[in-house]
Order: structure tokens, then sequence, then C-alpha cells
């Protein structure tokens, strides 16, 4: 059976439109993110066979059938997570960030006995991030994005607009690569080397902060740069699966 697996960027607007801030539905999110990986099934008449053929979680079927959503208990958003590309959620590594990495920015769920959508991107965002940075730097860059932990009214941008605005960033930027056929390419200056990549996403995040125009100027280099580094905190996820993935497939097909 084949994995219903979401790009961060899919689970950013399905999350959103669990909220009711987008013109979508779940269920249209999910269908969306279905088709866009069948294209050639959807051409060819075939979208039932295929569709049999995809293994669906319980979390998206609990999604498809009900509607507004305000909240999950832990295991549901490490089920969530579990259908996001390349990423490793566990309810026991959540449990120890809410109850003491960061329980600053958790207290108790916010949804009842559960946790709030918001709460949830924020463990989706540190997971990507910690494939680059330590907790304490994690805090750090927290405590320049919202502040008061407590008062979710003067974060510059809350976690689940923070999780939109890097995986649309990061998508963007892998569509350019697609496009232009480059990935890792340097282009040598007289005192230093700087990756057209680098200078790709950058570009892309300054048109981001563009649209933001509720910030202050020292306001809109902190997202900046933190947009920046929540992007290629995915980029690194991704090229340690691949590398997973070749020493895996190294490991198997060796006599």
């Amino acid at each position: 059976m084949e994995s219903f697996t979401l790009t961060r960027h899919e689970m950013a607007c399905l999350l959103l439109a669990l909220d009711g801030y987008s013109g979508q539905t779940p269920l249209q999110v999910l269908q969306e993110a279905w088709n866009k990986k069948h294209r050639r099934d959807l051409r060819n008449g075939n979208p039932l066979p295929a569709f049999l053929s995809t293994a669906l979680p319980p979390i998206f079927e609990k999604l498809i059938k009900g509607g507004r959503v305000r909240g999950f208990s832990l295991q549901e958003i490490a089920a969530l997570g579990g259908q996001i590309e390349y990423a490793h959620l566990s309810p026991s590594s959540m449990q120890n960030w809410v109850k003491r990495d960061f329980k600053e920015y958790f207290g108790s769920p916010k949804a009842g006995k559960k946790y709030s959508l918001n709460q949830a991107a924020l463990l989706f965002i540190i997971d990507d991030l910690k494939s680059n940075l330590d907790f304490d730097s994690i805090r750090k860059l927290f405590a320049a994005l919202f502040r008061k932990p407590e008062d979710e009214q003067d974060d510059l941008l809350g976690p689940l607009e923070l999780y939109e605005a890097y995986s649309s960033l990061f998508e963007e930027w892998i569509a350019i690569k697609a496009k232009t056929n480059g990935f890792i390419t340097l282009s040598a200056g007289r005192e230093s080397a700087r990756t057209k990549p680098a200078a790709d996403m950058v570009r892309l995040a300054d048109r981001l902060i563009d649209r933001m125009s509720r910030l202050s100027g020292t306001e809109r280099e902190v997202v900046r740069n933190s947009l920046l580094v929540a992007a290629i905190s995915v980029l690194t996820c991704y090229l340690h699966a691949t590398a997973k993935q070749y020493l895996n497939a190294t490991l198997f097909l060796t006599p």
C-alpha cells in the first residue's frame, strides 16, 4: 500500500483549514494533496484503483468525516506528524518538549484537554529546527519571535503562521531549483563564496516579508532570518533522509 504523505506546506494548509482560516475544507486540502501526486492516474481516468491502493491513516479518516477541529492530543499530533514527508515525531519526544524542554511555550493544553492547532504547529516547528539547532538556540529563536510565552498577542507571528510561511518558502525554493536544475552551485567572489541556492532563498524570504506590513524594521529582520533558519532546517531534513535512503539501498543490495 502507498503511504499518504503531505509536504510541510500541505500540512500547514490542513491546519489552517481546520482552524477555519482558509478558503478550503480539510477534505479539499487532502484531495488536492493526493491529486497532485496522482496526476497520471487522474489523466488516465483511474483514480479509484489508485486511491484504493493508498493507505489512509486513521487520523485522516477522522478529519475527512469531521468538521472544524480545535485541538489534538499528543498522540494525534504524532499521528499527523507521521504523515509529513521526512519527519519523525514521537509522542515520547513531544511529551518531553511540552513538559520540560519548551514548557514555557506550552503550559497546559489550550483547547480543552487537547493542544491547540498553534501548539501542534509549534511541535512541528521544533521537530524541523532540531535538525540544525540545539534546544537552547531554539528557545532563543522563540524568545525573539514569540516574546512573552504566556501572551500570544505580542507574537511577531504565530506558530501556525510561521509554519505556513517557511514551508511555503521552502517549496517555492525547491520549485526554482527543479526548473533551473541547480542545487548546490557556488559562485565565488573575491573575498567570499556565496551559494546561489542561498541567494534564491533570501530573495524569496524578502518577498514574503514585504507582505507583512505590520512589522517594524527590526521585527522584519528577525522574522526574515527565522524563516531562513527554518527553511534551511527543512532542507537538512530532506538531505538526511536522502542519505539514509542511499545507505539503506547500498546495504540491502550489497551481497
